[in-house]
């Protein structure tokens, strides 16, 4: 029997999109869906909820919660990544409160920055823990990362872990009808070529019959700046630096230099950027799942319309050889020219039985090729952080971050990451 692993499977409303999905694809019938998490209690509400949808819409997939992980592993064709280390509390309070004591406030904070720093070096090593028993188990696995920060765990699996990895974002799918949405422009017909690195990939080319969008995109955004919305970032991003960029405008509020800043506090209010907003969503979703769990876990009458997540597209693309393109996070083979070879970026790729075959793009326009350096040099020194052990490496990825280097002296950003690096405590592997 063929396997799909979820690992992170207390990921209930997750687990149900992506394996919901599966269980609806013609293709992935018959597969072991095998589901690991480090909480039980959530494991088995996650394997209680999807036995409930396969009787509900009659996938014959197979639903089994395990308890060791390597078994869970064993075999595997697919593995589906969505793990987050240290959860809520303590790990993203502690990444949103210290910097907050240093006057270096987030939105996010986990991706970029300093809580994105963190969040890797916390989550790297765990990963690799799955790559080594990857290599013993299933070596020839699929490896889809959905958990961030992306482009540092994507790269980490692939140049260390040795692992087929690609890393899925929401964002790509989601630009370009978001975009239209709130202009108020029809989608049918257009076509989008998009690419970068994960959260500031870029719209390059819009068109629709041929005709370059652009310039109504534009004219309309205009329009729609002159009262305050919730993506006010991305389209002063686009008036700047000429193009529209996939992420939300609270993330890239984080990822440049110029909206959050303590002598400029009038920039919060002018372009509606919501600080501290990951700790609120915490907060709301720990909330609501105290009554959705009811609805999930225990309902026998559980609904499903397959989602917009790439995973069981991809599976029954490799499955059945019929071709399906995404935006993958995968290794810069050559694939932008004007970014580092080393880097992990966000390209147009073809999926079919060969596997994930990405896309050559080429340069970039120079200044959007600036702007995503800006954000691989502070992912690059997290990944050698992770790697080598170094606490100096810290420093320097904080002290190359964007945000972080226009708001505090290297006094400040050195004595910062010392004290997240205390606050952590066993959270963090040791670093000299």
């Amino acid at each position: 029997m063929s396997k799909i692993t979820f690992l992170g499977a207390g990921s209930t409303v997750f687990a149900k999109n992506v394996l919901g999905d599966c269980m609806m694809t013609p293709a992935l019938q018959g597969f072991e869906l095998a589901l690991f998490d480090i909480d039980a209690e959530r494991l088995k509400d996650s394997e209680n909820m999807l036995n409930n949808l396969k009787q509900s819409i009659g996938s014959t997939c197979n639903v089994k919660a395990y308890s060791d992980r390597k078994e869970a592993l064993r075999g595997a064709k697919y593995v589906v990544n969505a793990i987050q280390v240290g959860g809520y509390d303590p790990c993203t309070i502690t990444d949103f409160e210290i910097p907050k004591k240093y006057g270096l406030r987030q939105t996010i904070a986990d991706t970029l920055g300093i809580g994105g720093i963190f969040r890797n070096l916390r989550t790297l090593p765990v990963m690799l823990d799955f790559a080594k028993d990857i290599q013993e188990v299933c070596p020839d696995v699929w490896f889809l990362n959905y958990t961030n920060p992306m482009a540092v765990l994507t790269n980490g699996m692939n140049t260390y872990g040795g692992v087929k990895t690609v890393g899925l974002c929401h964002s790509v799918q989601a630009c370009m009808p978001h975009l239209f949405k709130t202009l108020e422009i029809d989608t049918e017909g257009v076509q989008t070529k998009i690419a970068g690195i994960n959260h500031m990939a870029w719209l390059l080319e819009v068109t629709k019959d041929g005709k370059d969008l652009y310039p109504e995109i534009k004219r309309r955004a205009k329009e729609k700046q002159k009262e305050q919305h919730t993506d006010m970032v991305r389209y002063e991003l686009m008036f700047r630096f000429g193009y529209y960029v996939t992420e939300s405008s609270e993330h890239n509020a984080e990822y440049h230099p110029y909206f959050i800043k303590k002598n400029y506090p009038e920039l919060i209010e002018r372009f509606n950027i919501p600080l501290d907003e990951y700790p609120r969503r915490c907060i709301r979703q720990i909330e609501k799942w105290k009554t959705m769990r009811e609805e999930l876990v225990n309902n026998k009458n559980l609904e499903h319309n397959r989602s917009k997540e790439y995973a069981s597209f991809m599976l029954e693309a490799m499955e059945t050889n019929n071709p399906f393109k995404i935006g993958g996070n995968v290794m810069n083979t050559g694939l932008i020219t004007n970014l580092p070879r080393e880097a992990c970026v966000e390209v147009p790729c073809l999926v079919d039985s060969s596997g994930v075959t990405p896309t050559y793009v080429g340069d970039l326009p120079p200044q959007l090729a600036a702007l995503n350096r800006t954000n691989i040099n502070t992912q690059l020194l997290t990944l050698e952080a992770a790697i080598t052990g170094k606490k100096e490496h810290i420093y320097h990825a904080a002290m190359l971050d964007p945000h972080t280097a226009a708001e505090l002296s290297m006094d400040d950003i050195v004595a910062m990451c010392d004290d997240l690096i205390e606050a952590h405590g066993n959270w963090l592997p040791k670093f000299v």
